[in-house]
């Protein structure tokens, strides 16, 4: 056994996002996999047996390796949105188990990726109207960071009402969900001069040392939009799927057929948090958003697909952080909703195809969370033994044929209470 193959079979099989620990013995994974042939480490990663530590190194070993050559210099902004977030802020303690320290975290993995390399970074952290204070905690935090400098953080109640731009359709913070905020920081990075911008969530789900992956798509290949995809066959994605019921498979059908233009694509992970966009499409994107929430993502991409933008999809490692996500804490069907409706309106008003019939469906039948929840622990026959890759296609379940399933699902549900 030589080395390399040591450095693989005692790498860990677990990544804690609230273990300082682990962020550190991962840093020196990397460190001890750059002497070695870059292709030897790859085959070696790439391996359904090897240990999630290791699988993990080799991406973010991937990005260094890019930056590190990189001669071509690029200002970038890094961004993401807070809501819920005083928990993850904190570093992990017996009074706070979910704590990530994730500010502190985001801003060690950048500094380290970027270190002397041609790429001037700048992170924003944006609060997106927290009832918990999450923007004043994150302030608090940097005061005493040695990378303050390299942070902004931001309110987004400090920026509405906005008579003109991007936000001037959105009346308050609190009706926002995500999108505003996300909105907000790239105004931000646009006017200190970013020339591309990144964002991410805001708990430690993405290692941001894997920032180099969407870097050399557009510094190396020329594309100005780089989407993240936990989808491919070579991505890492710890992901605890059983927080939903088995209707999200319907869920999906529904909206896969609406989106056909972005799905169609083979975009099948349009809410990635680790996305590039370069300036010129992003000022497009913000000339008129069509939403301002968690279905944003469907937005930017139906309006990189209508501006015939080319775009490059990238493998990456995510590590889902479930215990604090907003999701759960503010109910898994009401961001399904919130999905679903906001992909009908970024269709429409993106002026990409779409299925009319399916999205009449859900105006007519979805009319808020509540509906979803009575649809979400069952599943239509016509769609129990379906692959993943047939989810979309009407000739597997008609528009018509869902719109009668969700009625049946409803009147039952009338009928039986529980």
């Amino acid at each position: 056994m030589n080395t390399l193959d040591q450095l693989c079979s005692s790498s860990k099989n677990s990544f804690d996002l609230t273990a300082p620990q682990d962020q550190e013995s991962l840093i020196q994974l990397v460190d001890q996999l750059a002497p070695y042939p870059f292709a030897e480490v790859e085959r070696l990663a790439l391996n359904g047996n090897a240990p999630l530590e290791f699988k993990l190194a080799f991406k973010v070993l991937a990005s260094r390796r890019f930056v590190e050559a990189n001669t071509r210099p690029l200002k970038i902004g890094i961004i993401f949105a807070m809501w819920g977030e005083q928990n993850r802020l904190l570093p992990k303690s017996g009074d706070n188990p979910n704590g990530e320290d994730l500010l502190n975290v985001k801003l060690r993995q950048l500094d380290w990726l970027f270190k002397n390399s041609a790429i001037d970074w700048r992170l924003y952290a944006v609060d997106d109207g927290c009832p918990y204070g999450s923007g004043r905690i994150a302030r608090e935090i940097i005061r005493s960071s040695p990378l303050q400098e390299k942070v902004s953080v931001v309110f987004l109640e400090e920026s509405l009402p906005a008579g003109s731009g991007p936000l001037r359709n959105l009346a308050s913070a609190n009706d926002s969900r995500k999108g505003g905020a996300i909105i907000l920081g790239c105004q931000k990075a646009l006017e200190d001069g970013a020339e591309a911008i990144v964002y991410t969530d805001a708990d430690n789900s993405v290692h941001l040392g894997q920032t180099g992956l969407l870097l050399e798509k557009h510094l190396a290949e020329g594309y100005k939009v780089v989407l993240g995809n936990r989808k491919h066959e070579h991505s890492v994605l710890v992901k605890q799927e059983s927080r939903w019921g088995i209707g999200i498979k319907a869920l999906r059908h529904m909206q896969r057929m609406v989106g056909h233009s972005i799905f169609s694509r083979g975009i099948l992970d349009s809410q990635a948090a680790f996305k590039l966009y370069h300036r010129d499409v992003l000022e497009k994107i913000l000339e008129k958003p069509s939403v301002y929430d968690f279905s944003f993502d469907s937005d930017w991409i139906a309006c990189t697909l209508a501006l015939n933008e080319p775009f490059a999809k990238v493998p990456f490692a995510f590590i889902d952080s479930f215990a604090e996500s907003a999701s759960i804490v503010q109910g898994p069907m009401t961001t399904w909703e919130t999905l679903l409706k906001g992909l009908v309106t970024a269709v429409r008003e993106r002026g990409v195809p779409y299925n009319e019939e399916m999205a009449g469906v859900i105006d007519d039948h979805i009319d808020s969370s509540k509906d979803l929840d009575v649809l979400i622990n069952h599943l239509p026959r016509e769609l129990e033994a379906v692959a993943d890759n047939r989810l979309g296609d009407p000739a597997v379940m008609s528009p018509a044929a869902m719109a009668a399933w969700i009625v049946a699902k409803k009147e039952e549900a009338l009928q039986n209470p529980a």
